[in-house]
């Protein structure tokens, strides 16, 4: 079975760091571009940070430039989240593209991870 699972998401003042985790399971990461979405709510689903099969092409949402990192390592992508802010909430999803796609676009990736719940609050 192809699962994608998040991981390391919770409740972070402003100002702090979190480090997500997006692991595969049923098939291996290597052969796919993985991309970081979130969604908060009553809003639509947003591109956050993607990067290539071998850690090459990463790409940011102006709204985390500096402040988030993405990398990969073996079977896990990890975004290190840092300098929080309350506009930060949102369920984060992590997604697989085969095609090496890492633009914004939810049509580019095949696989989605169930999501893991961001909140920063005070």
């Amino acid at each position: 079975q192809v699962q994608l699972v998040e991981s390391g998401g919770g409740l972070v003042q402003p100002g702090g760091s979190l480090r997500l985790s997006c692991t595969a399971y049923g098939f291996t990461l290597d052969n796919y571009a993985i991309g970081w979405f979130r969604q908060a709510p009553g809003k639509e689903r947003e591109f956050v940070a993607a990067i290539r099969r071998l850690g090459e092409g990463i790409v940011y949402a102006d709204s985390v430039k500096g402040r988030f990192t993405i990398s990969r390592d073996e079977n896990t992508v990890t975004l290190q989240m840092n300098s929080l802010n309350p506009e930060d909430t949102a369920v984060y999803y992590c997604a697989a593209g085969i095609t090496g796609y890492t633009g914004s676009s939810k049509d580019g990736y095949n696989y989605w991870g169930q999501g893991t719940q961001v909140t920063v609050s005070s």
